[in-house]
């Protein structure tokens, strides 16, 4: 009996820790209807975005919820498909399919002029690459505050952090080159407007997902985060 009264008073004076707002968040997250979000999220876009493009990445995106990838409802959309003259990075805000960022976004030098038509996981390329990545963390280096990138799909992006592929600002990127009809190229990261970068890190950073896009047959034949058998709405090869 002493016992079962001094256990007694110890839950009384010690309760068990009530999860947080934002564990309780993690914890509830659930893939997103894919074909809803497409409507509300371009229309936030003005529709800017390549729909079959959004699909993709909205698809993939569940598949890392699945995967318990990621931790939270930040979307980064780069669509290569597009001249680095346009504006081809989209940031989103899931929860509140809300347009965060549409900004210009360089590809590396390995990976072509205006247009990029090659992509690489390979060191010394200086190429980009295709797939899904999850956001680290920051820090300064020699491109000054940068964002680290883990990249999720092996032959593909998956030596992101070995490469220093990181998200980071630079001053050839904006738009006085892009009016010319190409920005400067960067040694294969998404580099983004010097005056955009700690903006759109601070916004991404720890867990944001990033999906970076081409039509490479292989890309989207392979990826597996484009054919996740668990998720209803099947993106398009």
């Amino acid at each position: 009996m002493k016992r079962i009264f001094l256990l007694s008073l110890l839950l009384i004076h010690f309760p068990a820790k009530a999860s947080s707002p934002l564990n309780q968040r993690l914890n509830q997250r659930q893939p997103i209807s894919v074909d809803k979000k497409i409507s509300s999220l371009n229309n936030a876009a003005h529709n800017s975005v390549n729909p079959k493009v959004l699909k993709l990445a909205l698809t993939a995106y569940n598949c890392a919820v699945l995967s318990g990838q990621g931790k939270q409802e930040k979307l980064t959309i780069v669509d290569y498909s597009r001249p680095s003259s346009e504006r081809r990075l989209w940031v989103f805000d899931l929860a509140n399919d809300k347009l965060l960022f549409n900004s210009l976004v360089a590809h590396g030098k390995g990976s072509g002029e205006a247009f990029a038509n090659y992509f690489s996981d390979k060191p010394e390329t200086h190429a980009s690459s295709l797939g899904l990545f999850i956001t680290g963390n920051v820090y300064k280096g020699r491109d000054g505050y940068s964002l680290k990138l883990l990249g999720l799909e092996k032959n593909f992006n998956s030596h992101a952090e070995s490469r220093n592929i990181v998200i980071h600002g630079a001053p050839y990127v904006n738009e006085m080159l892009a009016s010319s009809g190409r920005i400067g190229r960067s040694w294969g990261c998404p580099a983004v407007p010097k005056q955009l970068a700690a903006p759109i890190i601070n916004t991404i950073k720890d867990g944001g997902v990033v999906f970076s896009y081409y039509p490479d047959a292989n890309w989207l034949k392979e990826s597996k985060y484009l054919h996740c058998a668990a998720i209803p709405s099947q993106a398009e090869a």
